[in-house]
């Protein structure tokens, strides 16, 4: 990896990924390990490579993450988040394929908190009449 690298933030729920892209040849390493053994699953793995993909990035650009928070869903698209704000600062030109996808807007949905006197967030405990 080069010194010069291109920095960005994702977040999702309570996961925030932390995402630097330098010039290479197109390894993705997450918490200092390769994103398939990180990201059990192939879902997860799309997601991650999502902007890569769209943008045609593939393979000349190795990514280089840490993610911490919420749970593995949330992180993988936190750092999707980050790879694509990312590729921003590396050519702004890309800004028009990104938005479309929707890959730079923020998903500002978080869980409720539970509040007391309910059994959830919105679930009140059972009542009955008689």
């Amino acid at each position: 990896m080069s010194d010069e690298f291109y920095y960005a933030t994702g977040r999702r729920k309570r996961a925030t990924a932390r995402t630097r892209l330098y010039k290479g040849n197109g390894r993705i390493l997450i918490n200092d390990r390769p994103f398939e053994e990180y990201f059990p699953r192939p879902t997860l793995h799309a997601i991650v490579r999502q902007a890569l993909a769209l943008t045609k990035l593939e393979g000349r650009v190795d990514v280089k993450v840490n993610v911490a928070g919420g749970g593995m869903t949330g992180q993988a698209e936190a750092v999707r988040h980050g790879i694509s704000r990312a590729l921003l600062t590396l050519d702004p030109e890309l800004r028009g394929v990104l938005k479309k996808a929707g890959l730079l807007t923020r998903d500002s949905r978080e869980k409720e908190r539970k509040k007391y006197g309910q059994r959830g967030a919105r679930a009140r405990f059972q009542y009955s009449k008689r």
